[in-house]
């Protein structure tokens, strides 16, 4: 009875730590396994994080790329506005020379402050009689600012006249005019508007001899401009602009009137013909020679070889 009880103590210890030993396994595995899950999750976590970093990397190139772009592009019209506002003061300086061959054309450089080209009015003597400044401008909308800015050259080159040649006169000029101490005009006016004002200037140099003490060159000059004759002069060049405009609008729709009618009388008689053709080959059948101009889908020879 001692021996069995013995075993059966002894199986029983046996039985308890087999038991702990596997409550210890059981514990254990369960540690590994949050350890692992727990390693997955911040692998997981540093994935995502990587991620995260990548996609706002690529986002902040995107939008670099985009700023970039955009910087370019402000450039690249800057440039285009620049280059168009070259070739028009080559323009108006080709317009100057041809036209007043005798004067000096003088071009103000590049950072230089002052107008874009200069004009030296000389008498049939060859004496510099007085000064004009060109300010070349060809943008959408006419600033006032441009006015002040010139008048503030023209003082600084102790030049007797201003003129601002644009393409965008301002809402309340159809055409050329004097607005505060400044011409203005478009480059279809500029010549005849220099034509006026050189002519004043000349005008002046001559009284200005004849009379020498009978006032300043400013004073004479100013007088002519403000006179009766200077008026007609303009008033004459804005009437024979005006009369060729009306002119060339007339001619263009009598021309359209002209062209209207025409094309319906030819397709009047393309109509009639047409008929007849079919007609006639409807009752005589393939005795009547095929007109090419006249079948479906076929058109004339001259037609075909101009295409």
């Amino acid at each position: 009875a001692i021996r069995a009880d013995a075993e059966r103590m002894a199986n029983e210890r046996t039985r308890i730590e087999l038991a702990a030993k596997e409550n210890e396994m059981k514990r254990r595995q369960q540690e590994a396994e949050l350890e692992l899950n727990r390693k997955l999750s911040q692998a997981a976590e540093q994935v995502r994080t990587e991620e995260s970093l990548k996609q706002r990397e690529l986002v902040k190139q995107l939008e670099d790329q985009k700023k970039l772009i955009e910087e370019m592009k402000k450039k690249s019209e800057q440039g285009s506005m620049q280059l168009q506002g070259e070739v028009q003061e080559l323009l108006l300086e080709d317009i100057l020379k041809q036209t007043f061959p005798y004067d000096r054309l003088e071009e103000v450089g590049k950072g230089v402050r002052g107008a874009d080209v200069i004009q030296r009015v000389l008498t049939p003597m060859g004496e510099i009689c007085g000064t004009i400044l060109f300010e070349s401008k060809r943008t959408q909308n006419f600033s006032a600012d441009w006015i002040e800015k010139l008048k503030t050259d023209q003082r600084s080159m102790g030049a007797e006249l201003a003129v601002i040649v644009t393409t965008a006169m301002p809402k309340d000029m159809d055409r050329f005019g004097f607005r505060e101490g400044v011409w203005i005009c478009s480059f279809a006016e500029v010549k005849s508007v220099v034509m006026i004002l050189r002519d004043g200037l000349i005008r002046v140099q001559q009284a200005m001899k004849s009379r020498e003490n009978m006032g300043d060159k400013m004073q004479l000059l100013y007088d002519y401009l403000t006179g009766t004759e200077f008026r007609q002069q303009v008033e004459a060049i804005a009437e024979g602009f005006y009369a060729m405009k009306r002119g060339l609008d007339k001619e263009r729709i009598a021309m359209e009137k002209i062209w209207k009618e025409r094309e319906k009388q030819i397709e009047k008689v393309l109509l009639n013909t047409t008929r007849m053709y079919g007609s006639v080959r409807g009752i005589a059948g393939s005795a009547v020679g095929e007109v090419k101009a006249l079948e479906l889908g076929d058109e004339p020879e001259e037609l075909s070889s101009a295409s």
